[in-house]
C-alpha cells in the first residue's frame, strides 16, 4: 500500500483498516516499516482530532490517593500539615512549585498534570 498523509475521516479510517490487515507484520520487513509508519501517521491524526484532556490536578491527587490507599493524614505527611492537605483537596490553597514537586517525588502524579490551573 502506499503510505499518505492522513487528511480525512476517510484516509483515517483507509488507515485503520490497513493497520488492523498488517498489525503482525515482522519488524524489518517491508510491512512492518509501514506499520511503524503508519502507526506514527494515525496516532498524529488521532492526537489533532480526538485530543485528550489532561485530568484536574485535584482530581488527580485524589485518584492517586486512592489508589495507594492513603487518606487526608497521609497527604498531610506529604505536605507538612494537615490542614494544608485539607486546603489543596478542597481547593482552597492553589499548589506551589514546591508542593508541585512534593506531590510528584511521593505520588508520581505527572507535573504537567499538576501545574495546570484549576
Amino acid at each position: 500500500m502506499k503510505i499518505k498523509p492522513i487528511k480525512t475521516k476517510k484516509d483515517y479510517e483507509q488507515a485503520l483498516a490497513r493497520l488492523e490487515m498488517i498489525f503482525d507484520a515482522k519488524k524489518g520487513s517491508a510491512e512492518g516499516d509501514e506499520l511503524e509508519v503508519l502507526s506514527i501517521l494515525v496516532d498524529y491524526y488521532e492526537q489533532r482530532h480526538f485530543p485528550i484532556a489532561l485530568p484536574d490536578p485535584i482530581e488527580a491527587i485524589k485518584f492517586r490517593m486512592e489508589q495507594l490507599g492513603y487518606n487526608q493524614n497521609d497527604l498531610a505527611n506529604i505536605v507538612g500539615l494537615k490542614s494544608r492537605a485539607s486546603e489543596i483537596l478542597n481547593r482552597k490553597r492553589k499548589l506551589s512549585l514546591g508542593l508541585i514537586r512534593q506531590l510528584h517525588d511521593h505520588l508520581h502524579i505527572p507535573t504537567d498534570v499538576l501545574v495546570q490551573a484549576y
